[in-house]
């Protein structure tokens, strides 16, 4: 936790980030349900596409009201990187189908955004930002549940050594894509 509070534009424009990408996810993830036709995948991505639908609703709710700005213009994406890497996900799948957007979301999407949460609860402070505290807490929580789940899923869809090679191949080639480093994991 930081010793200094953000100051509230800033906070408010590091929640419009959120609120942002949540909702991004909510539509791109709810979209894919029924364009997979692997039928195991449909229930675990309505789940965590509702999942993003709250993460969004919430963010929403803690919008601050500015002076001279308006709530709609600070739900944004944070930078390029965060627009690149929605597009990809929203993108038709390659050839790799299923599996390539499972890579994106799993491997390289919740990653990025749990980090991205882990960053803003670390610059939080007790004194000033409870709610937004509690949020990111319980908004982590259900991020890293559902990558568990994602990962299990796509470990499960990957049939031999030449489908894992693949995969490890599509998630180094879009976090190249977005200017992202190697994996951590």
């Amino acid at each position: 936790m930081a010793a200094v509070a953000e100051s509230i534009e800033e906070s408010g424009r590091r929640i419009g980030h959120h609120a942002w990408i949540e909702m991004r996810l909510f539509e791109t993830v709810g979209g894919w349900v029924a364009s997979v036709p692997e039928l195991e995948a449909k229930p675990v991505l309505a789940a965590q596409s509702h999942h993003h639908a709250w993460h969004a609703e919430l963010w929403h709710g803690l919008l601050p009201s500015l002076p001279g700005v308006r709530t709609a213009d600070l739900i944004a994406p944070a930078d390029d990187a965060a627009q690149t890497l929605v597009d990809a996900l929203a993108a038709p799948p390659g050839e790799g189908g299923t599996v390539d957007r499972l890579v994106g979301l799993y491997r390289v999407t919740l990653p990025a955004l749990v980090a991205t949460y882990t960053d803003h609860l670390d610059r939080t402070s007790p004194v000033a930002d409870g709610p937004t505290i509690r949020a990111l807490r319980l908004v982590l929580a259900d991020e890293e549940d559902d990558r568990r789940a994602g990962d299990a899923l796509l470990d499960a869809l990957l049939a031999g050594p030449d489908e894992h090679a693949r995969a490890d191949a599509r998630e180094a080639e879009l976090r190249a894509f977005v200017g992202l480093g190697p994996s951590s994991g």
